[in-house]
């Protein structure tokens, strides 16, 4: 079953649970990416305002957080509804994202975005691209994103570059009205 759901209407248990399963599905990618999840924390950076969460017999099964936000194009500003805080056990990979997406357009659409955003490891790109093909989402690479980080730091600087594949799916506008440019400022900490 899958749940979507406003980040209000989380209970302490649904984050203690939610920590718990980040915990196991960022730790293999590198211990740095687990560490946020301490406690009942279930997000990393930006807090999501929405969640999907698949559950099956075993508890939390996957999830993707979204929140809406501006960014800038080259520029441009533009409202998105950023996909992040992607997630699916283990034991299930490979058949999460492209599930999770799926349960998440209606209620993108809801929300009234021209586009969802997102960004991806680029060793994600053939299972992303191949999902693409079935859907109204596009992959993009040599884009650069800027964010800011989580926290600020008094040894590092408040900003960090990536290039990472963005991900842009169609809700209201078509992918032709999205600006182009190689340069994303993100406005805040990556979802």
């Amino acid at each position: 079953r899958v749940k979507v759901g406003w980040e209000n209407e989380l209970q302490l248990g649904d984050h203690v649970e939610l920590t718990e399963f980040f915990r196991k599905a960022y730790g293999p990618t590198g211990v740095f990416n687990a560490q946020p999840f301490e406690g009942s924390r279930s997000w990393a950076g930006a807090r999501p305002e929405l969640r999907a969460i698949a559950y099956d017999s075993n508890g939390v099964a996957a999830h993707m957080g979204c929140l809406r936000r501006f960014i800038k194009v080259d520029g441009v500003d533009l409202l998105v509804a950023e996909l992040g805080l992607y997630g699916v056990r283990p034991d299930l990979e490979g058949l999460g994202i492209a599930h999770s997406i799926r349960f998440m357009i209606p209620t993108l659409q809801e929300l009234g975005v021209p586009f969802a955003f997102g960004t991806v490891r680029h060793a994600l790109q053939k299972h992303i691209e191949r999902f693409g093909r079935h859907s109204q989402l596009t992959v993009l690479s040599g884009i650069r994103v800027r964010s800011t980080l989580p926290h600020a730091r008094l040894d590092k600087p408040p900003t960090r570059i990536e290039d990472a594949l963005v991900i842009v799916l169609t809700l209201a506008r078509s992918m032709s009205d999205w600006p182009t440019g190689n340069f994303i400022d993100r406005n805040g900490p990556e979802l």
